[in-house]
């Protein structure tokens, strides 16, 4: 097949299409597993909300440490490819181990086999996003690349999601993750068969390679601007989590059905591909500080709505509006990121400021579980505030991100 553009964008735009509807798909805390997962622990187990977050913060620490995937590829090619390679292997494993997960309900061994999908899902998204930098470098498309990316992430969570809380509905406790299970192993198929659409030069392992990433490595730690945009996307996202806290609020206060929870997961998917659209047609020409302002205006009012959330239509149009707000933040921040990484070293460099949301999501959230059972009594409200009001302080960090990111701007 032939790329009507001579740079390849229109292969590559397909491929990012079908490994993140892969990653969206068949992430365990956000994808197909985690409602029937949850249902399972809290109706078949007995866990409570505090329980539930703790043990599967470990599902995370693959993602924290997606930096470490990123450095074995970008120094050390497999079998004559730095990225292609690592795509295949891990997408192999991921199969591997969701089938395994289907042989059991035991909660230790479940989570352990989550954990290892989780690991070889974050090495195919770093060797993913190494590659967005790459050739986003090299064609100046970078912020399309992402959009494309979350797009296609996002309508892949809205099918999960619906398709997840369907399997509750008509399914015990255990039958639906046994499900969920066997779907998610069947979908990184996809990307395997979508590494053709990449082409990748043949590295060898030699000391002029090997100089050059060390250069790149070293570049991203005396980057300024970097750091400032891994202390932003840090404290955007560790305002207290109120995502466990949601789940046990919407089924024993709201009385929610698993289907109708499943169905707000996917609203807040499509919020997540409408905020999309606006940055691409409307945002993308707004300076730094203004669309930042914008993101942190945006994230403060998307959290406080939660406060309207009191039946099944506030219920959807919070979610909706609340996905529309954590896009355009998502997508304003990432941009600025993917241009900012130094050749050589792209594949640790994205995956380091991706860890830092993937380290802040977890924190986060167990914290605001915590904050919910112990200090606000299982009451909600007060656990949207804070959170709202630690979203609005990020505030205080953008003269200094502004004056890091104006000359490049």
């Amino acid at each position: 097949m032939r790329d009507p553009r001579r740079d390849g964008t229109s292969r590559l735009m397909l491929f990012f299409a079908v490994v993140y509807t892969v990653e969206g798909f068949c992430q365990a805390k956000i994808g197909v597993i985690w409602q029937p997962l949850t249902h399972y622990l809290k109706e078949s187990q007995g866990w409570d909300a505090v329980h539930i977050a703790t043990s599967l913060a470990v599902l995370d620490v693959p993602w924290v440490v997606k930096p470490l995937y990123g450095i074995v590829s970008d120094f050390f090619p497999l079998f004559g490819y730095r990225r292609r390679s690592y795509l295949l292997l891990a997408n192999a494993v991921a199969v591997a181990v969701f089938l395994w997960a289907t042989q059991t309900l035991a909660p230790s061994i479940l989570i352990f086999a989550l954990a290892l999908s989780a690991i070889a899902l974050a090495i195919a998204s770093t060797v993913c996003g190494a590659l967005l930098v790459e050739n986003g470098q090299r064609t100046h498309e970078s912020a399309a690349f992402i959009n494309q990316q979350w797009l296609w992430f996002n309508v892949a969570v809205m099918a999960a999601s619906i398709i997840g809380g369907e399997l509750i509905e008509y399914l015990s406790p255990a039958g639906a993750l046994h499900m969920a299970l066997g779907i998610a192993a069947a979908v990184p198929v996809a990307a395997l068969i979508s590494i053709n659409l990449v082409h990748e030069a043949h590295a060898g392992l030699n000391i002029a390679e090997f100089r050059h990433a060390l250069r790149g490595l070293l570049d991203t730690f005396r980057s300024r601007t970097l750091w400032l945009v891994a202390g932003f996307l840090f404290l955007y996202y560790f305002s207290p989590g109120f995502g466990t806290p949601l789940y046990f609020y919407q089924t024993d206060r709201l009385h929610f059905s698993q289907g109708f929870i499943g169905v707000l997961a996917s609203v807040s998917a499509v919020g997540w591909v409408a905020g999309g659209l606006i940055y691409r047609f409307w945002l993308a020409g707004m300076t730094t500080r203004a669309l930042l302002v914008l993101s942190i205006i945006g994230g403060t009012l998307g959290t406080l709505t939660f406060l309207g959330m009191i039946d099944e239509p506030t219920a959807v149009a919070v979610y909706f509006l609340y996905g529309v707000a954590s896009m355009v933040a998502n997508i304003a921040t990432l941009s600025l990121a993917a241009e900012h990484c130094p050749r050589g070293s792209e594949g640790f460099t994205f995956a380091a400021l991706m860890s830092v949301i993937n380290l802040a999501t977890p924190l986060a959230d167990t914290i605001g579980a915590f904050l919910y059972q112990h200090a606000f009594n299982a009451q909600l409200a007060p656990l949207i505030v804070v959170s709202a009001v630690a979203t609005a302080l990020i505030l205080v960090l953008l003269p200094l991100l502004e004056r890091a990111t104006a000359p490049a701007r």
